[in-house]
């Protein structure tokens, strides 16, 4: 058995439930409560991983909360010039 995600316009869906409906032995839907949340989780999720895994790496900087704060503040005083 494969999973598949599967993205159907709006105004196909009656079509495509009925399809689905035709071919229900082979065919079983389920709701991902993720992607009802957020449509782009799964993207997001693999992003954060790839940064997480740079910033373990040392490819990526993380800043503490004092280095993010003087970054933000160097950064308004910048735009207010």
């Amino acid at each position: 058995m494969h999973t598949l995600a599967v993205q159907v316009e709006d105004n196909y869906v009656q079509g495509f439930m009925k399809y689905v409906n035709n071919h229900s032995e082979n065919i079983t839907i389920s709701r991902d409560p993720n992607l009802e949340l957020d449509p782009y989780f799964y993207e997001r999720k693999k992003e954060l991983h790839q940064i997480r895994a740079d910033v373990k790496s040392g490819k990526m900087e993380m800043l503490s909360e004092e280095q993010y704060e003087k970054e933000i503040e160097d950064f308004f005083l910048e735009l207010e010039k």
